[in-house]
């Protein structure tokens, strides 16, 4: 299966860099909403059969104009939404305690699943959520896949899960508003990273401190 993971459009908490995970969450900014409206063009080479989009409103408003323009219905998940903030919601990402999200981030990404988010979730509950809605979309036998989610969340998971793209890699790489992660394979066989916001992957407006590199957080 060919995977398309689609960082949401700019949101105001992006513009403010505040860690924003909660649901429903905000809305688009006027640039986030033309990011939306600019997916179906830059995405007019991929077959996509089906589109995922989490329970956060920015990413079901990104998802909208792909979905019309391909005729197809948004499936929206609870999995693929956002890494929970827990007690470090709406701080912001530059703080002391705002940056401890993104450490807390790749550090489940570098193998220390146990951690718990300050007042928030494990690593190993956030890819468990994660897996299964790949999981899903991997058995539908669709072919092409999208899932129009959230930095963090992608990038952690891409981390884990892709076989080319160590810690290091995800975390000094960021990921911009409706930059899209590219991969194939599946849950059994495993994956591998083909593209990373439109770059090759081989051994960067204000998008939030879920987009960052985490060389910004150190």
């Amino acid at each position: 299966m060919r995977l398309l993971l689609v960082r949401h459009g700019q949101t105001p908490s992006n513009v403010g860099n505040l860690l924003d995970t909660a649901v429903p969450g905000p809305g688009l900014t006027p640039l986030g909403e033309r990011q939306a409206a600019a997916l179906p063009e830059a995405l007019a080479d991929e077959d996509i059969e089906a589109l995922y989009a989490s329970t956060l409103v920015r990413t079901q408003l990104t998802a909208a104009p792909l979905a019309a323009a391909r005729g197809l219905e948004v499936l929206v998940r609870d999995g693929i939404r956002e890494l929970s903030a827990g007690e470090l919601e709406m701080l912001p990402g530059d703080t002391e305690q705002g940056e401890l999200y993104m450490k807390t981030v790749f550090a489940w990404a570098d193998g220390d699943t146990a951690l718990r988010m300050p007042g928030g979730e494990t690593g190993e509950e956030a890819l468990a959520r994660y897996d299964a809605v790949v999981a899903e979309a991997a058995g539908s036998g669709a072919r092409t896949v999208a899932m129009v989610s959230h930095g963090a969340a992608i990038r952690m998971w891409t981390a884990v899960r892709a076989d080319n793209v160590d810690v290091p890699f995800a975390a000094a790489h960021p990921l911009r508003n409706t930059g899209v992660v590219i991969l194939e394979g599946s849950p059994s066989d495993g994956w591998k990273a083909l593209s990373w916001a439109g770059a090759v992957v081989a051994p960067s407006g204000d998008s939030g401190p879920a987009g960052q590199s985490v060389d910004d957080v150190r």
